[in-house]
């Protein structure tokens, strides 16, 4: 294809980073002097209106059947991908609107533009299929972040989580790193699909060489920071504390997505053949990643949901809440057989339950922030009696923390039954991995304590000011779609599953080969 062709498959990624650069000069030159209310509805109303466009671009591109790549992967546009970039889209749309009557900062332009190149990082993660491009497109998102989530420059909490969120992230960033380069270096190739093939012409035994296997170590490491995985997730609660709300749901959800999706292809696509397995239990598994991640999963199943128990503040509890998440959702990366094939139920179920897990916490947070931000604060005194003072969001808080903990006939039911239906698939005969969906059940009965002491906070207990509260009807109304979808994808499950097996069938390093584009980018 000629650059012009190139130059129209990059249209979304270029209107996007052009809107963020556009609000933040338009603040600047032109909205200074008015208030930050004002400004903030400005701008806003702007941001709609770009997120609009770069939706109906990737909502066309959806059309395209046949996957195309630039530069050996580091860009692929393919309908698994480009379904993604919407949702991500859409979540930042969600945390634009979320923030829009609560401003909290004067740096109007600087916040909504971080904003969007965050969301820019996002949908280059989505479409990256290179260790380079992925590294790149992590770092823009986590760069962008570690400043939004310290913008509350009065608050001594929001301080206190950049920091900590940047110094973590940047010892991750370094681990990632150094894993990728050593990936490289035993492989010779920077392509997910590249390296898939390295080794499954080469490998030989059960076990990867120890170049390899280090390399793919550190880049677990890198990766579970980005994920929020025990034990690289210490970051998260004082960051989910201390950034504004808004912030934080993006973070709990839009970076989620991108970075799962990521996750997904760079595991199960060009590292399966070097997975190794653990259908046999922890202590004759074979060698290779699944070890570790099931290690993982282990860990962050039980820390987030221990740890959870004992927060008196919301947003760390959901906090601790994504930990434990990460870790349901690791537990069928590792839905392997002894034969090294992943379950057909895995990938499905992973994008099902990321989409789910995003759907639910954004409205958790739409609902955490309108309270809050009335209340004077997010600790749990703070939502005391909140069933009087604000019925509907209270209900749509119920239908969220109930989906979390997997309640049926809630979307986080079915989500979680896909899951461990995908594990206990991978060794039907032995049931080889009993042991670890055992574990995570017991985990998820565990989590329905502390979501029902939230929301017996908001409908036990009396309130001290029974005045109401009160919420944009905009707002009332986007929240009240997204708990009604929370709720039909329960009663509907598997026609998005389907729809998630086929794209996935269709993926461009799990299966079909990307056609290039032949541009001077990659000559």
């Amino acid at each position: 294809m000629t650059p012009y062709e190139a130059f129209q498959l990059l249209t979304p990624e270029i209107a996007l980073g052009s809107i963020a650069f556009l609000v933040l000069m338009f603040d600047l030159l032109f909205l200074r002097k008015d208030s930050v209310e004002h400004r903030h509805r400005v701008v806003g109303v702007t941001v709609f209106a770009g997120l609009a466009v770069v939706a109906c671009l990737y909502f066309l591109q959806l059309a395209d059947a046949e996957p195309r790549s630039l530069g050996n992967g580091a860009y692929v546009v393919s309908r698994l991908n480009t379904f993604f970039k919407f949702v991500v889209i859409g979540l930042t749309f969600l945390t634009v609107l979320i923030g829009l009557e609560t401003p909290y900062s004067s740096h109007v332009g600087e916040y909504y533009s971080l904003l969007l190149f965050s969301t820019l990082g996002m949908v280059f993660l989505i479409s990256s299929e290179d260790l380079l491009m992925i590294f790149i497109s992590l770092e823009l998102i986590s760069l962008a972040l570690y400043a939004l989530t310290g913008f509350q420059k009065g608050a001594r909490r929001s301080a206190e989580g950049g920091l900590k969120y940047f110094i973590f992230g940047g010892l991750s960033a370094a681990f990632l790193l150094f894993g990728l380069s050593y990936i490289f270096g035993a492989t010779g190739h920077t392509g997910l699909k590249d390296i898939a093939v390295a080794l499954s012409a080469n490998h030989q035994a059960p076990f990867p060489g120890l170049v390899l296997q280090i390399g793919i170590l550190f880049s677990l490491v890198g990766l579970g920071f980005k994920i929020a995985a025990a034990p690289f997730h210490l970051w998260a609660p004082d960051a989910y504390e201390g950034a504004p709300t808004p912030v934080a749901a993006l973070i709990a959800t839009g970076s989620k997505v991108a970075s799962f999706v990521a996750l997904t292809k760079f595991l199960l696509g060009s590292l399966l053949s070097v997975s190794g397995t653990v259908v046999a239990g922890p202590s004759s598994a074979h060698a290779g990643w699944a070890v570790t991640v099931a290690a993982i999963a282990v860990l962050s199943m039980v820390v987030g949901n221990l740890a959870a128990i004992a927060q008196t503040n919301v947003k760390r509890l959901l906090a601790y809440s994504s930990v434990a998440h990460a870790g349901y959702i690791l537990v069928a990366m590792v839905a392997i057989s002894a034969g090294g094939v992943p379950s057909r139920l895995s990938i499905p179920a992973i994008y099902f339950y990321v989409l789910i897990y995003a759907l639910t916490n954004i409205g958790a947070f739409g609902v955490v922030n309108t309270i809050a931000s009335q209340t004077g604060g997010d600790s749990f005194e703070h939502f005391t009696g909140a069933a009087q003072r604000a019925p509907f969001l209270s209900l749509l808080m119920l239908i969220f923390m109930l989906s979390l903990a997997g309640i049926p006939p809630l979307a986080g039911f079915f989500g979680k039954f896909y899951l461990f239906a995908s594990a206990v698939q991978a060794d039907p005969q032995n049931l080889g991995l009993l042991w670890l969906v055992s574990l995570a059940i017991a985990m998820s009965a565990v989590s329905l304590y502390y979501y029902l002491k939230l929301t017996k906070q908001m409908y036990v207990l009396v309130p001290l000011n029974p005045t109401r509260l009160h919420c944009c009807p905009t707002l009332t109304a986007t929240l009240g779609v997204i708990g009604l979808a929370v709720v039909l994808f329960g009663v509907f499950p598997n026609r998005l599953v389907d729809i998630f097996g086929k794209l996935s069938d269709q993926s461009v390093t799990i299966s079909a080969p990307a056609k290039p584009i032949h541009t001077a980018l990659n000559r």
